[in-house]
């Protein structure tokens, strides 16, 4: 791969407008050892279309281009929007809206907006790896505030107004996995921190009773917020409310109002720029377009569509 790759936004910009040095750079990506093999039948046999960005199997007849089978597949929009749109979403620390990425790419807010979502869905690691080593568990609740409701809608969520309610995990130094779960009840938290965290791990989290039951399982440390205990020792749940203080600015800052049936994709989007918020952008970026194989998001599914269809 060439040397002179770009290291800023503008470089980026001035670089992916040439569309032979996006496809060199995707396929780089895809095929890393230069050997480009048929997506339908793994042929080697594969020759470059004459006049046109695409690859042909000499044993299947099959055409197909960089796109397919990643979340650029089926887009009208060139890679030289695609991947400035992806270097925008890795890059800025509080995320960035359909709008304002609408405005930056010169396309319509209902197509920046799929086009987000499509980039989150590369951002989704998707992980099995455990967390492990000192790992801190807590919850958080994002929507609306209840003093801004109805008397008759309140919600009184254990003196918390919000609607959604979050569960973290963070492995300190390490990387969050965070998810909407239904309640603050043990039945819907201890599995999800089951399945996220090792039992070799130290867990550390505040005073919920729903906690409680881990100590059987895990070497645990509780700090008790309704006594105004914050910190004893290297007890604490500090890495992860400092997480949750960055989810939130963006999506109050920035996406101004995320529905419940999307929220996880954000929470991906900020957990992804948090594990590697010690890369500079270009490694972002790199990382980002490096996964966006074999994660083709429709608009269907995006949407719900898809389920309700099965369902019917």
């Amino acid at each position: 791969m060439e040397h002179n790759l770009p290291k800023t936004l503008i470089e980026a910009v001035q670089y992916f407008s040439d569309n032979d040095n996006c496809v060199a750079f995707v396929k780089e990506h895809f095929w890393p050892d230069g050997e480009v093999c048929c997506l339908r039948c793994g042929s080697l046999g594969v020759t470059p279309v004459k006049g046109r960005p695409q690859f042909r199997c000499k044993d299947c007849k099959y055409d197909f281009s960089v796109k397919v089978g990643t979340i650029f597949e089926k887009s009208p929009l060139p890679l030289s929007k695609w991947l400035p749109a992806l270097w925008l979403m890795s890059a800025t620390k509080n995320g960035i809206s359909s709008h304002e990425l609408s405005r930056s790419l010169g396309v319509t807010q209902k197509t920046a907006w799929f086009m987000s979502h499509r980039i989150r869905e590369v951002m989704r690691t998707g992980s099995f790896k455990k967390l492990t080593g000192i790992v801190e568990a807590d919850e958080t609740f994002i929507g609306g505030k209840d003093k801004n409701r109805h008397a008759n809608k309140k919600k009184h969520i254990q003196g918390h107004g919000d609607t959604t309610i979050v569960l973290g995990m963070i492995e300190r130094g390490g990387r969050p996995v965070a998810a909407v779960v239904d309640s603050v009840k043990a039945k819907d938290l201890l599995p999800a921190i089951y399945k996220h965290v090792d039992s070799s791990a130290t867990l550390y989290t505040d005073g919920l009773n729903s906690y409680r039951t881990l100590r059987a399982d895990y070497q645990t440390g509780t700090v008790n917020h309704e006594k105004g205990e914050y910190v004893r020792g290297e007890v604490h749940t500090n890495t992860i409310e400092n997480f949750w203080s960055l989810l939130k600015r963006g999506i109050k800052g920035t996406h101004i109002h995320v529905s419940p049936f999307h929220l996880d994709r954000y929470i991906d989007d900020q957990a992804f720029r948090y594990e590697h918020r010690k890369t500079n952008d270009f490694g972002r970026f790199d990382l980002s377009v490096s996964q966006a194989q074999g994660k083709r998001l429709t608009w269907n599914q995006l949407t719900g569509k898809a389920a309700k269809a099965l369902r019917a």
